[in-house]
């Protein structure tokens, strides 16, 4: 049984902010038979999402992972945001905003103007995508890590923190990131996921121009970040009902009969002593064919913050593949999930 009709809520996103554990008749493990719960659009005067996308299947690109999901899924990069700026070529797209320093970290390596449209000359212009070993955009540079050798992930929004090893690359502190897709029965037509406090690994792990427009796109092996859970009553529903929705927006849409997931979360505490619970997803024989498309696996902990709301850390990847990140550094990530400062959001 496919745990629900639309993913969890919990972040800001311009298109789609669904939270299925506040409708009515809510009942575990399927929250979401009833009618989709949709708040209003802050950005709706200045959105450029109902714009048709040029035909061809696009790859997720730069600010993120996952294999191309179809002409219809897209990769979303969401920044600090009073205003949407459509990426090139339907990859995805920038929400720039701020001033003065908002926009220059907005603006990312390139330097680029927030008010200007960004190219996706294979990476989406991530914004202030960091190299993995230069500066650390999030400024966790005094943070020491628990584990030696590797570097600190905060996410100042959700008040969490935890490791990577030292060739992960951080995004910066505005950054979400996440997926979304084609959804005729929600208002705007389009559904997602996303998370914020992000970091990839292998940021181009593969790159190819799918759709023959003449920019590549680059898909990262690996994202982790940390997003909300308004509205859920515990963690196993947390566990049980987000890691689905990774495995399909990076690597299925429209499929879903090629995911299977846990149908039970397992109890897990951190080495902080976090206490929450886990859940896996994953795909086999995913229908998309594209150069950089692959099986996909994702996994969610479910647990609560120092305000006391509900919050769930992400790490999506890239199954069967080569290159493929071993579960034992996965869980070792996510022993290291640990709370850090007062929440800014819950």
């Amino acid at each position: 049984m496919w745990p629900g009709q639309q993913p969890p809520g919990g972040e800001q996103n311009p298109q789609a902010q669904n939270n299925p554990y506040q409708q009515p008749g809510y009942q575990q493990p399927n929250p979401y038979q009833q009618p989709g719960f949709q708040q209003p659009n802050p950005y709706a005067q200045q959105s450029q999402w109902n714009t048709p996308a040029p035909a061809g299947p696009p790859q997720p690109g730069g600010a993120g992972g996952g294999g191309g999901g179809g002409n219809r899924t897209k990769l979303i990069a969401i920044v600090a945001a009073t205003a949407v700026v459509v990426a090139a070529g339907v990859t995805g797209f920038l929400v720039l905003g701020g001033k003065d320093k908002d926009q220059d970290e907005a603006a990312g390596k390139g330097g680029a103007s927030p008010s200007a449209t960004a190219e996706s000359s294979g990476s989406a212009s991530a914004p202030a995508a960091s190299s993995g070993t230069g500066d650390n955009p999030r400024g966790t540079e005094t943070l020491q890590p628990t584990v030696a050798g590797w570097k600190v992930v905060v996410n100042p929004k959700r008040g969490v923190a935890f490791d990577v090893p030292a060739d992960w690359e951080i995004q910066s502190p505005t950054l979400s990131q996440g997926f979304e897709w084609e959804d005729k029965e929600k208002p705007n037509g389009y559904d997602s996921i996303i998370q914020s406090g992000t970091v990839e690994y292998k940021s181009k792990w593969c790159t190819a121009d799918d759709d023959k427009d003449g920019k590549t796109d680059d898909t990262a092996l690996a994202v982790a970040g940390t997003k909300g859970a308004e509205g859920a009553k515990s963690t196993d529903e947390i566990a049980i009902n987000t890691p689905a929705w990774w495995v399909f927006g990076g690597y299925t849409e429209p499929d879903k009969k090629s995911i299977s997931f846990d149908e039970k979360a397992t109890a897990y505490t951190t080495a902080s002593g976090i206490k929450g619970s886990y859940a896996w997803a994953r795909s086999t024989n995913t229908p998309q064919k594209g150069k950089c498309d692959s099986d996909g696996q994702a996994i969610t902990f479910g647990f609560k913050n120092s305000k006391g709301d509900y919050v769930s850390w992400n790490l999506y990847t890239a199954k069967g593949v080569k290159d493929e990140l071993p579960r034992t550094t996965i869980m070792q990530i996510l022993s290291t999930v640990r709370l850090h400062g007062e929440p800014t959001e819950g």
